[in-house]
């Protein structure tokens, strides 16, 4: 019988937690930093009231962490899950701390979370919930606070409802405490877009530094949501072609690859993805992982990857597009294997790039064209890129502790530089 991983190896807060015991140790963090950076500035925990469609009342329980506000205000989505819980959202703020660090933005980390299932809510409940749940936090988010995002079962709309709340407890229009809007309230041009642009970026740098060609170049993306299929669709009009795709329904894997508009099309009409016409072999999303590929993107949600499963990978690159999608005993697996790992805290940082760059616009009243957005972006991971690179060969660690390092190091500096308010 095949055992699963070790119940720890799964808890999101001691994976992060793990990994920055790692790059601090390599940095030689001195104890007293070590301690500020570990544990978060601020947990806030709520319990929401909603009047429900049925006349009924109910009450949510949402969370909102504040790891750090050193480098600047927070930054952060807010995820709705049945699976939310104190711990994921402790963890998830610490990475967002790391990589506002690792692409050099002037952020500091924070994330929040309902436990719901917006699947089985309607729209006026979600709004409810939103409401209340902005209401609750007005005085600890704003844009010099903590800017909230959209995540895993939040969107567009939910930013524009937490955009209003807050703006009608402060009394005037305030676009910027939230990125992620729409245009029309403030968003920002390429923003949807991002992430699985990000990971594009990243990709293109990786097979630049492994000798490695775009044409024809295998990639297998577990996850179908916004990440996964932008960086699906940029990456097959760039040259790559798509040999597998998952997402809730299963996977499909074909080695001649898919059209991926028409797959894009297909998904988007809320047919399951194992369905699509185009053809394949059909597989539960976690075995998509598996097949061989060239590049493989872990684009859903943590702990894919795993010491019970690393040695099946089969990929030369692991490209991280969802946070924590590998859980660190599999890391000492998967260096002995010799996969190139892009670490989630940079391989979906183009998010929060341009989640930044919305932030500057709004609080300026001025707005670039897309092409502009697009060519900042790739500035910043590019340069990143290079940096975790260069950081890693210089301290002898792999891509993920050498991202931890430079992002420790950063912060660290910062809190050095600011000092200790008594």
């Amino acid at each position: 019988m095949v055992t699963g991983p070790a119940p720890n190896e799964l808890n999101v807060y001691e994976s992060a937690e793990a990994r920055f015991e790692v790059a601090a140790r390599k940095l030689g963090l001195e104890d007293g930093l070590y301690r500020y950076l570990k544990y978060p500035n601020k947990e806030i925990t709520l319990y929401i009231p909603v009047g429900m469609d049925s006349g009924r009342m109910e009450v949510f329980i949402g969370y909102r962490v504040q790891h750090s506000v050193v480098r600047g205000p927070g930054k952060g989505g807010v995820r709705y899950s049945p699976n939310v819980t104190l711990d994921e959202v402790r963890a998830l703020a610490s990475w967002m701390t790391w990589k506002c660090a690792v692409v050099n933005i002037p952020f500091g980390g924070a994330k929040g979370g309902v436990i719901c299932d917006p699947e089985k809510l309607s729209q006026g409940e979600l709004e409810r919930i939103t409401r209340r749940y902005t209401a609750e936090l007005s005085e600890w988010i704003g844009p010099e606070r903590d800017v909230p995002a959209p995540d895993l079962g939040t969107n567009e709309q939910t930013m524009a409802w937490i955009m209003d709340t807050y703006s009608m407890h402060v009394r005037h229009t305030v676009t910027a405490v939230v990125t992620g809007k729409p245009l029309d309230l403030g968003g920002s041009r390429g923003r949807k877009e991002a992430t699985g642009r990000g990971v594009m970026m990243v990709c293109d740098k990786a097979l630049a530094k492994l000798g490695m060609q775009r044409e024809g170049c295998r990639v297998i993306v577990q996850g179908f949501g916004n990440v996964g299929s932008t960086a699906s669709l940029l990456m097959h009009q760039a040259g790559y072609k798509i040999v597998g795709a998952a997402d809730i329904h299963g996977g499909l894997y074909n080695e001649k690859g898919f059209d991926v508009p028409k797959l894009i099309d297909w998904v988007l009409q809320h047919k399951p993805l194992p369905e699509f016409p185009g053809g394949g072999t059909k597989t539960s999303a976690p075995e998509i992982l598996f097949q061989p590929c060239d590049i493989v993107i872990p684009a859903a949600i943590e702990n894919q990857i795993t010491s019970k499963n690393a040695h099946r990978l089969q990929a030369r690159i692991l490209c991280e597009g969802a946070n924590g999608p590998s859980t660190p005993p599999a890391d000492e697996i998967l260096r002995q294997k010799d996969v190139f790992i892009i670490p989630d805290i940079l391989a979906n940082a183009g998010g929060v790039t341009v989640s930044y760059f919305e932030w500057v616009q709004d609080r300026q009243g001025l707005f670039w064209r897309e092409s502009e957005v697009n060519e900042r972006l790739q500035d910043v991971i590019e340069h990143s890129f290079d940096e975790v690179v260069r950081y890693a060969e210089t301290h002898n660690v792999n891509n993920r502790i050498a991202a931890y390092m430079l992002a420790i190091d950063r912060v660290a500096f910062a809190l050095k530089l600011r000092g200790i308010y008594a």
